[in-house]
Formats: structure tokens, sequence, C-alpha cells
């Protein structure tokens, strides 16, 4: 029911108001490490309506290949409700929003754990994202701590789309001023982490449709310990300060760069260009040889942002298969699970990365040390991920 009010014309007051510069206030987001208390609940604002417009554009500017996410036709046909979000969107659009309470504050995001999908995203459903506070490490007076948090990603039928678990490196607060405080309230809020989770398919058609995909990303294509060397590298330009908030991510180190000029140690300079999006491109360059034929990304772990990456970079991408096994129950008829660890690389090939670096671009880089090697500074990314592919059959 609507209302019909009548207000009065605006007139102009600046003038008639007297500027009072002891009235001003510097609204700040984000966390101080002690304004993380374990079993803390954020529940992150906005929310996130999927448009099939933003949908495509997503997957055409990251380069994604499966019809799934551009061919709605291919996307029914497959048994699916309609064009299916990319899970690259789904996952930057569920950590972006939880920005503003967990990570604008964060000197490092240290990496992605236990990351499960648990049923697709289509158009026009509307996701919300939730937080909680796992734990909390203090490593010294003056030293940045490191916080373990778990993101829910909800859609507008209460059910969890996405869950998955987080580290990032904090800083205390010292003696600036305290953050936007949570809500007062009583009631912790509702935070339902699924355990020993089931994944919603689709009741999928007894011929899939054919033609629309390459050949060689059938689930018999991926036998383990088989390198992938993708051809194509992406050279990021500063499109991504625009796509960064494209997605809802606010913290400023990524847009801003008299903030990020304004910094101290390496990460001072230009802006650094959000993880979620140089995942996103790698995948995306991957997406043609290991998962035009996948029809759910069932998750990641092991996930670390090895270096950072700026405006002008140019990154590319390799894969190992990890374990390739018969998909669970009948489903095993058609589909397989294929784990897969996902490399990148910046201002370098894929093919000169392999031919320089071989085996040890495959070594995770925080293990180096204690096995006597040195870190690659080409590498910026290495990731576990697994996928449900189609059997050729």
């Amino acid at each position: 029911m609507s209302q019909a009010i009548r207000f009065q014309a605006q007139v102009e007051l600046a003038e008639t108001v007297k500027v009072d510069v002891q009235k001003a206030r510097y609204p700040h987001y984000g966390r101080y490490l002690e304004e993380f208390v374990p079993g803390q609940v954020f529940v992150h604002p906005r929310g996130f309506t999927f448009f099939p417009a933003q949908m495509e554009a997503f997957a055409r500017n990251y380069m994604q290949c499966n019809p799934l996410y551009i061919n709605d036709q291919y996307a029914r046909a497959s048994g699916f409700a309609g064009l299916v979000a990319s899970p690259q969107m789904v996952f930057n659009v569920v950590l972006s929003l939880g920005v503003q309470n967990d990570s604008e504050k964060a000197m490092a995001n240290l990496g992605y754990y236990d990351a499960q999908y648990l049923r697709p995203v289509y158009q026009m459903d509307t996701i919300r994202s939730l937080t909680k506070v796992i734990d909390r490490k203090e490593r010294g007076a003056g030293k940045p701590g490191i916080v373990t948090i778990r993101t829910l990603g909800i859609n507008q039928n209460e059910q969890v789309v996405l869950q998955y678990e987080r580290k990032i490196m904090v800083a205390g607060q010292g003696d600036r001023p305290p953050t936007t405080p949570l809500p007062r309230s009583t009631t912790i809020p509702a935070f339902p982490w699924v355990a020993d989770a089931e994944v919603v398919l689709p009741d999928f058609p007894e011929s899939l449709p054919g033609g629309l995909t390459g050949p060689n990303s059938y689930f018999e294509d991926f036998p383990v310990g088989e390198i992938i060397v993708h051809a194509n590298g992406r050279t990021i330009t500063d499109e991504h300060l625009s796509l960064t908030y494209a997605v809802g991510n606010t913290h400023p180190l990524h847009f801003d760069s008299v903030f990020s000029s304004g910094l101290s140690g390496k990460m001072s300079g230009e802006p650094i260009v959000y993880g979620g999006l140089v995942f996103a491109w790698l995948e995306g360059l991957a997406s043609r040889d290991v998962s035009e034929n996948s029809v759910c990304e069932l998750g990641f772990t092991e996930g670390y942002h090895t270096q950072p990456t700026i405006g002008g970079d140019t990154v590319a991408a390799l894969s190992r298969v990890l374990a390739a096994e018969d998909a669970p129950g009948d489903l095993g008829a058609k589909f397989g699970i294929v784990a897969l660890q996902l490399i990148g690389v910046k201002n370098i090939s894929a093919a000169t990365a392999f031919a320089e670096y071989g085996e040890d671009l495959f070594i995770k880089e925080n293990d180096k040390k204690a096995i006597g090697k040195e870190k690659i500074e080409a590498k910026i990314f290495e990731i576990e991920r697994r996928l449900l592919i189609r059997k050729r059959s």
C-alpha cells in the first residue's frame, strides 16, 4: 500500500548553519585485533542480487568457458533451472560483502580453507553474508595477530550456498579510535554452518547436451599426476579498480591510490589487485582445459596469495591433477570428481615458468624454507580445488 505526502519546498540552508569543526566525525570500518572476539557473529550489510547481466559480464571478464555460466539453453538442457552464477562470482561476492566487518583493516589475507559450494546460485537470487569469529591469536605487543573466521553465503530462502574458513592478519588498535561497533544486542545471530554438508544438485537428464564444450576436458582426460600448462596469460589493467567494487569489496587498498601509497613496507605504492579477482582470472585461464565439462565446483582449500599483483601485471596459470575418482552413488555413472592444484604466476608465461622452476612451482611457498628451497618471486597463488566433471560416455 502506498501513500502520497506533500513535503515543504527545499530551501538553501548552508549559509544559515555555522560551521563547527569540533563536531566532525570520521567513520571507519573493519576491526582491529582486539575487536575480534571468538564467538561473535557479524551480519554483513547490503546483500547482493545476481542480475543476469552481471552474471554474464563476470564470466566474460574472467574468461570463463563453462557454458553453464554463459548459455541459458545449455544450462537448462543440463538440468539446471537456468543460467548458473559462476562459483568464482559467488565466492567474490560473499567474501566482499564481509570486508566491511571482517577485513577492511586487515594487513594480509593469509589463506582460504574448507570452502564448500552447497547449491547453485541462479539469476535474481539474492545472497547475504555472515561471519563468525573462530579464533584470535595475539603475537606480542606491537605485532599483528591472526584471526580465523568462518563465512556463510545464504540465499533468499535461508539456504547456505557457500561456506568457507579464512585467516587474516590484523594489527592491534594501539592509540587509534575504535571502529564502528556492533549493534547492541544480547542475542548472537544464528550462524547455520553446515557440518557434513550435502551438495544440492539438479536431477540431471539422461542425455546431457554435447558439442558446446571442448573435447579434452571430460573426467577421463585427467590422469593423476598430469600437469596442464595453460596457454594464455591475462594482463590486468586499471579495470581491477572498478571490478573490485562491482563485487562489493570495500577495502581501500584495492582502489584508493592515496591510501595504498601512504602505507609502509612492500604493500606501499599502487593499489593491490583484490586477490579474489586474481583467483577468478587464473581459474578462467584454466577453464578451457579443466572445467568446461564441470557441472559443479565442489570447493577449494589451502589457498594462498603468495605475492601481490598490481595493475599492469600479466598473470598465467598451471594445473596439476591430484586425484580422480567416481562420483558417489548413482552419480558415478555419469560423473567423476577431479582434484586439481591451481598455480598462478605473474609477468612470465606458464610455459616459461614451468621450464624454469619445474616441480618447485607445486611446493607450498611457506614450506620451502624448511626444506632449503627458495621462494619463487614470480609465483602469486596456490590452491587445491575439486570439480564434479562429466564422463565422456
